[in-house]
């Protein structure tokens, strides 16, 4: 079967019109491969936007033709359940459908019947499907149709909205473990893959550090902590896999409180909970946010940098290779409502990681995949795909010169042009200019808009970036703490770069700190009176971005004695949120003063509160100029 698809590949696109003719051609060659991953999957979220059976056919037929294996099919959420079940019929007449917050009704589910023509309709094209239903988190969708199985009796309703919530199954309750192993039951009668998913991730402890029932099932287990009693669910609903001939596959959360026994792991977040369970002769599916997230924007995940992918961790022993099975790229929907939007994700990136998967990892081919992958469009055209970019078109510097400052656009792809516009305060949009390299000149700060373009097509949406020019532009900062590794932005020259954030916080230009505070030292190179200094800060409280607690400003002439700089006015203006996302500029008006260093410390919201959904989980600090006037 994946021969055959070699071969539909060498045809001209029109072979794949359904276009008749007397005869087709192919090249004289001879090829010899196999593929270097036995795992090679997309996994599909279908819970935060329901997409109908045809799309899911669409999606294995093109699975197939890039010689990938795994359809990971992820059904059920806190915003939706997506399967049917029998024994438990409020699953599919409350579960399945969620109140939007403007009043409308938004669901579906698959039908037995449904879930049955699937896996057939992947079978003849030997694609896997792999179920997932989450347990002991991501639960509140069912819960709300069964509250007797949480923690607190509800009442509690399917999600309309996106993040980590709460409620969570009753681990201290025999009936929830019924009511799973009863759903598992009618899973595994549809779907006859190896593996079962349970999910396991994101599960909040907050209800079961709360809840006397979980409490007692502590005691009575002799769990040392709320880590062991989610090890203590996981390896129940194992033993009852494995008692019926399945295989349970988790995320990687699953390894905290101990892994069971025979589990196998889903990485996501980063390479070395992959490598701590293939150290443990366990097998690994390898999906780190860093490579395979094709939610995540082409500013932090584009095709090049899916086709650097290596799914072996490089820390890891050559005799535990073997035990990474392979990749998944995951497709989570929470932004994505429409087969477009889906389409625009998964292609072209999704070829990038097929390649890597079939062939193994090798960034030296690179420019030629490219290439070979300009002929692809049009035969994606003709399955019905609307790709999207394969790349971000660029990147962008600031460069000081004499009396003004010079935009760069860095690595640009060589088949990518682009146009460009600047906005003043002052001034409405604008003339378009073509980009040659370094003719983009600011002498104060304003909004930059480009426009790139590809084969004289515009090739996306124009960007829009916030450009401030100020007397700590380009300073040297000074970190007293460490960034958190997943949002580093450019480092060291982050916060004084000149290039404000958008409401994008993977846009790279928002430094992220997680339970920590902010604690720098500005050099400015040199003194200068100072009368204002702005800080941006983001706000998302479902991903726990949150605002920081409080500020605190010192000042030194020599960067040995500090005093407190005193805060006359602070002035907090919040944006429109977009999708929940808010910028807040802080404006701190300072008692005018004579500096050359400048001491920031911004103090972490801490834990989130117990209002919010993920109570008690740290919270994250998102910051990224600190504009000084």
């Amino acid at each position: 079967m994946r021969g055959i698809q070699t071969v539909r590949q060498l045809f001209v696109p029109a072979f794949h019109s359904g276009e008749k003719r007397q005869a087709w051609f192919l090249p004289c060659l001879k090829i010899e491969d196999k593929p270097a991953f036995e795992h090679r999957g997309l996994m599909l979220d279908v819970c935060r936007h329901f997409f109908e059976k045809e799309i899911i056919f669409k999606y294995i037929d093109l699975l197939s033709f890039y010689k990938m294996n795994i359809l990971h099919l992820h059904l059920t959420e806190d915003q939706g359940w997506r399967i049917q079940i029998d024994q438990y019929p409020k699953l599919n007449e409350i579960s399945s459908y969620r109140t939007e917050k403007d009043g409308s009704v938004y669901g579906g589910y698959y039908t037995k019947d449904d879930l049955k023509e699937i896996v057939a309709y992947a079978k003849e094209r030997h694609i896997v499907v792999i179920p997932e239903i989450e347990l002991p988190g991501h639960s509140q969708a069912a819960l709300a149709a069964y509250p007797q199985l949480s923690c607190n009796g509800g009442p509690i309703e399917v999600v309309n909205d996106w993040g980590v919530f709460k409620e969570i199954y009753c681990a201290g309750n025999d009936s929830t473990f019924i009511f799973l192993e009863t759903i598992l039951l009618e899973v595994m009668e549809i779907f006859p893959s190896e593996y079962i998913h349970i999910g396991g991730d994101e599960a909040p402890k907050f209800r079961w550090e709360n809840c006397p029932k979980c409490q007692q099932r502590m005691k009575e287990e002799n769990l040392a902590d709320e880590h062991e009693l989610q090890s203590y669910f996981i390896k129940r609903i194992e033993k009852f896999l494995n008692d019926h001939g399945r295989k349970l596959i988790g995320w990687d959360e699953i390894l905290e409180g101990g892994l069971s026994e025979n589990a196998t792991v889903q990485s996501w977040r980063g390479m070395d909970g992959g490598r701590l369970a293939a150290e443990q002769k366990h097998y690994v599916v390898m999906s780190p946010t860093s490579h395979c997230y094709l939610d995540y924007g082409l500013d932090a995940i584009d095709l090049k940098k899916i086709y650097s992918f290596n799914p072996i961790p490089a820390n890891l022993v050559a005799e535990n290779h073997k035990y990474i099975l392979g990749a998944e790229c995951n497709m989570w929907t929470e932004h994505v409502p429409d087969e477009i939007n889906l389409d625009s994700k998964v292609f072209p990136r999704m070829i990038g990681l097929a390649e890597v998967l079939w062939s193994g990892p090798d960034t030296s081919r690179y420019d030629d995949f490219y290439n070979r992958l300009q002929k692809h469009y049009p035969v994606l055209e003709l399955f019905d795909v609307r790709s999207g970019m394969e790349n971000n078109p660029f990147g962008m510097q600031v460069i000081e010169e004499d009396n003004y400052y010079t935009i760069l656009l860095t690595d640009m792809q060589s088949d990518i042009s682009a146009k460009w516009s600047i906005r003043n305060n002052q001034e409405r949009e604008t003339t378009w200019f073509e980009y040659e390299d370094s003719n983009i000149k600011l002498m104060s700060s304003g909004t930059l808009l480009i426009q790139p373009t590809k084969k004289g097509k515009n090739y996306g949406a124009v960007t829009t970036t916030n450009i401030a020019l100020h007397k700590a532009t380009f300073a040297d900062v000074l970190y007293k703490g460490e960034w958190h590794y997943s949002y580093p932005a450019k480092g060291e020259s982050s916060l004084t770069d000149g290039l404000i954030g958008s409401h994008n916080f993977r846009d790279g230009n928002w430094q992220g700190f997680w339970g920590t505070d902010l604690d720098v030292i500005v050099e400015l190179r040199e003194q200068s009176e100072v009368s204002k200094v702005k800080m941006n800060f983001l706000e998302y409280s479902n991903a726990w971005i949150m605002i920081p607690k409080d500020f605190h400003l010192a000042y030194s002439l020599d960067g040995i004695l500090y005093k407190p700089l005193e805060i006359m006015h602070t002035i907090h203006v919040g944006t429109n949120a977009q999708e929940g996302i808010r910028i807040n500029p802080f404006i701190l008006d300072v008692k005018p003063t004579q500096l050359k260093y400048l001491k920031v410390n911004v103090e972490n919201y801490g834990k989130l509160p117990a209002s919010h959904e993920a109570a008690g989980q740290d919270a994250w600090l998102f910051i990224d100029e600190i504009i000084v006037e």
